[in-house]
């Protein structure tokens, strides 16, 4: 079931999912989050550690995994996810190193990084909170557009709409990685609750398609739409051009 949240602005959006977060967290310390990069959830970050420095939140023995990474990266790498995640939350509160899990994108052998980031999945079971935020051609995590979902951990060739999207991260289009390691649908699909954020109107054909009752590979978002429990937080600028609203509760 598919549970739309109007807000807003990005800053009540960002406020709200982190609160989200924190009440998990309350209830279940060594709660098992699944965390999503890109811009859309920049501001859910900034407001966890807002919190953290404000005694609200203890990461202590909080269990985080990431979607994806690109291809060819070094942890160090100013683009890379995990630096990313380092910059903007890891660094900030007290989540324990050994309690972060990563796809590495760095290896020799694909197939071996594949099976042992799937492992860590299998081995914990179940993520309580899985972070989404979605493609403009609809993608999660970097399962892309293809006629066929794949389920678990895997490489995926980059489609030249996300290389485009993301190529403002980049000096220029050339330097954006044209591979990367992602969750499969099925991992992502196994997670207790889904929280997927969007902020930006470009997102709202993919929006329409997830809420459109077909369940199409070259849309995966629209997979979701199977799932028990799914949290869709958007604000007012993309909410106007959404055409399935009967879920809507207005904030």
């Amino acid at each position: 079931m598919i549970q739309l949240a109007i807000f807003e602005d990005y800053q009540s959006l960002s406020r709200q999912a982190a609160k989200h977060i924190v009440d998990l967290i309350r209830k279940k310390p060594n709660a098992v989050l699944g965390l999503a990069t890109g811009s859309t959830p920049l501001g859910l970050y900034q407001e966890l550690v807002n919190m953290y420095k404000e005694s609200k939140v203890d990461f202590s023995n909080v269990v985080t995994f990431n979607l994806d990474e690109y291809v060819g990266l070094p942890h160090d790498h100013p683009q890379s996810y995990y630096y990313f995640m380092r910059q903007h939350l890891f660094s900030k509160v007290n989540i324990s190193t050994a309690n972060i899990h990563f796809p590495r994108g760095l290896f020799e052998d694909a197939g071996k990084a594949c099976r042992e980031y799937e492992q860590q999945l299998q081995d914990i079971g179940r993520i309580d909170l899985q972070i989404l935020g979605i493609g403009s051609n609809g993608h999660i995590g970097f399962n892309e557009p293809a006629d066929r979902m794949t389920l678990e951990t895997h490489i995926t060739e980059l489609t030249r709409k996300t290389i485009t999207d993301n190529a403002r991260f980049f000096h220029d289009s050339g330097e954006v990685p044209r591979k990367a390691i992602t969750m499969g649908i099925g991992n992502i699909m196994r997670a207790r609750t889904i929280l997927l954020l969007a902020n930006n109107d470009t997102k709202t054909a993919a929006l329409n398609a997830m809420f459109s009752g077909v369940i199409d590979p070259n849309i995966p978002a629209s997979i979701l739409q199977l799932h028990e429990n799914v949290l869709v937080f958007v604000n007012r600028e993309v909410a106007k051009n959404l055409k399935y609203r009967s879920t809507a509760l207005v904030n």
